[in-house]
């Protein structure tokens, strides 16, 4: 791997986040916070920026890229902009464990939305300001972000898209890959003014409705009160949280199609078929098993199963009701949901629903098999047929996934009081959802865990974040030889 040229580009990468802490700490000299937060706002900009410089100097040279250096960029700037993302929680006196301030940076990054935060009330402007931020450069990926600029620097970016970007599917929509990751971050700046105005125009203040608008399209979750989005209680407030997360949640290509007169390429996607039958399915479920039990009325248990569903298949983790009380069903659902997650190429996590609706039609074909043995039998994603490499890269991907849950469930009950919320911390970290079950439930948070357990679920994130393959290639020795 040539470090060099890996971490000089990785300086571009700290330079944009330095940018949003300078918006960040315009923002809290705009909300009069106390002279200690500006100041530990500006510290945080301007060591940043001293960092970025520092290490953009001492890299400079020729930047020829290979594969291997794109997983190194991609995984290694993922860790600095966290590590550089906790100055802000620190340095302003905010969050003063510095385990629990590179969580948050961390589930920003990735738009989790897990916090370490007990009193998300007791942040101030600023930093509140630079919590959301995190989680809307995440959202599409900071990675992508510094793609659309690298023809500038003389690079070029197909190996950074292919590792970082999210989901087996890469569509491209234009034959040069920078050019896609402008239209894609056209896409995302466009839909994240629309949500903020909208918004705005439902009576939330412009503080909260940047904020929120930020989080709800990268579908990350992180609120500006402790209520979460049970702050914001009115039904056309919810309605449009729904219909954002949703479009977060979907494969970003077809957003742009839609735009640009091609709505029916939605409908004509199967996987986009597939996630909306298995959201609506959840959603009509849920209703009918908490209608009762948790809900007199039928529009309360609907509203509230809309809700709520829409937020965990999206894995945004916005929260209006304490769904740790719901009936075993509703919450083995919840469940299912988490692990689906959203689309390919979306900013949501999970294991995305292309590769779930692959795996059920790999099911299904080798029950034909075994019950026909000469029969030849295709698995069929819509009308194409899916080479058998990439099913097995599916399956692959799927095994993975669970072992890696099941290894770090087992640390984890060293660090939590029940297998439950061990089970629970680690599926949310994994799959980038944010709260979970048990003691790390919708209503409680990520501060009371342990420092090593803290640290087992921020590289979980990470994991999930840049779905397993391109963080665990680099711990094989074969990676580094030559």
């Amino acid at each position: 791997m040539n470090l060099r040229a890996v971490f000089h580009l990785i300086s571009f990468l700290l330079f944009f986040i330095t940018l949003g802490m300078y918006a960040s700490w315009g923002v809290s000299i705009l909300y009069d916070d106390p002279v200690s937060v500006r100041n530990g706002l500006l510290y945080a900009a301007l060591l940043s920026t001293l960092l970025s410089a520092l290490l953009w100097v001492v890299t400079r040279g020729p930047t020829d890229l290979s594969r291997r250096d794109g997983f190194g960029i991609v995984t290694f700037g993922w860790l600095a902009v966290a590590h550089m993302g906790a100055l802000p929680y620190l340095l302003s006196g905010d969050v003063v464990d510095p385990a629990a301030a590179l969580f948050e940076a961390m589930s920003g990054f990735t738009a989790t939305g897990a916090t370490a935060i007990p009193m998300i009330d007791d942040l101030h402007y600023g930093v509140l300001f630079w919590r959301a931020l995190t989680q809307w450069f995440g959202g599409m990926g900071v990675i992508v972000l510094a793609v659309a600029i690298l023809p500038f620097l003389g690079v070029g970016g197909m190996q950074l898209y292919r590792a970082e970007f999210s989901g087996p599917s890469k569509d491209r929509l234009t034959p040069r890959i920078e050019s896609t990751a402008k239209l894609l971050w056209a896409v995302y700046l466009l839909l994240s003014v629309a949500v903020i105005l909208l918004f705005r125009a439902g009576g939330i203040p412009w503080f909260d409705s940047i904020c929120i608008g930020f989080t709800t399209i990268a579908t990350g979750g992180f609120a500006t009160s402790n209520q979460s989005a049970a702050a914001f209680t009115t039904l056309y407030q919810e309605l449009v949280m729904v219909t954002f997360m949703i479009l977060g949640a979907l494969h970003f290509p077809l957003h742009y199609r839609a735009l640009t007169g091609q709505p029916l390429n939605y409908f004509k996607n199967p996987e986009f078929r597939f996630f909306m039958v298995c959201w609506m399915g959840f959603v009509v479920v849920v209703t009918f098993n908490i209608w009762g039990a948790n809900f007199e009325t039928f529009s309360g248990a609907f509203r509230a199963a809309l809700f709520q569903c829409t937020s965990i298949i999206t894995t945004s983790g916005f929260v209006t009701e304490d769904y740790d009380q719901w009936p075993a069903a509703a919450r083995f659902l919840l469940l299912l949901m988490m692990i689906i997650g959203g689309c390919a190429g979306s900013t949501s996590g999970g294991i995305k629903a292309i590769r779930v609706f692959a795996l059920i039609k790999k099911g299904l074909r080798e029950v034909r098999l075994f019950m026909l043995p000469n029969a030849v039998v295709q698995v069929k994603i819509g009308r194409k047929t899916v080479e058998h490499d990439i099913v097995s890269k599916i399956t692959s991907f799927f095994v993975i996934f669970m072992f890696i849950w099941a290894i770090a469930t087992l640390l984890m009950t060293f660090f939590t009081p029940d297998l439950h919320t061990a089970f629970a911390s680690v599926l949310a970290t994994l799959g980038n959802i944010g709260p979970g079950f048990g003691a790390v439930g919708p209503m409680e948070h990520y501060g009371w865990i342990p420092t090593p357990g803290k640290v087992l679920l921020t590289f979980l994130m990470l994991l999930g974040r840049l779905e397993l393959y391109t963080v665990l290639v680099l711990l094989l020795p074969s990676f580094w030889r030559k």
